[in-house]
């Protein structure tokens, strides 16, 4: 069984996260997600997630892609969880490309997929904010 495993936040869960999952799945037989934890997101890469782990986790869990989720909790865990897990090969979207070779070292063939350009959780949120804001401005224009 060949054994992939990817990371992510994956918080606002869209359709360019089932993209990387779908391809993710194709490169073998069984997936493990690392899904970054609360703590990991905030501390390490000032990040506030709108769902938190376990609802973000139960969101995974429900995809057909996905047979494994797992909590990431540090940036230093890849090493050990290809070795933990026997994981066959790495995969990351291109925009972390030549971040994660070193992981080759553990006999893991690391992946970087293209992203699916035209969305993101961060254009959703900044897109989402820019609503919020115009609505506040037509709202303070009537007074």
């Amino acid at each position: 069984m060949k054994r992939v495993i990817t990371y992510g936040t994956f918080d606002l869960l869209h359709y360019g996260h089932i993209n990387l999952l779908r391809r993710a799945k194709q490169q073998g037989d069984y997936l493990i997600v690392a899904l970054s934890t609360d703590e990991f997101n905030w501390n390490e890469k000032r990040k506030k997630c709108y769902f938190s782990y376990e609802k973000r986790k139960q969101l995974l869990e429900a995809i057909r892609y996905v047979d494994l989720v797992i909590p990431e909790e540090s940036w230093a865990q890849k090493r050990t969880d290809v070795r933990e897990y026997h994981v066959d090969t790495f995969v990351m979207g291109d925009d972390w490309k030549g971040k994660f070779d070193f992981l080759k070292e553990e006999g893991c063939e690391v992946v970087y997929l293209p992203r699916t350009p035209e969305i993101s959780s961060s254009q959703i949120k900044a897109d989402l904010h820019t609503i919020e804001n115009n609505l506040e401005k037509s709202e303070t224009d009537r007074d």
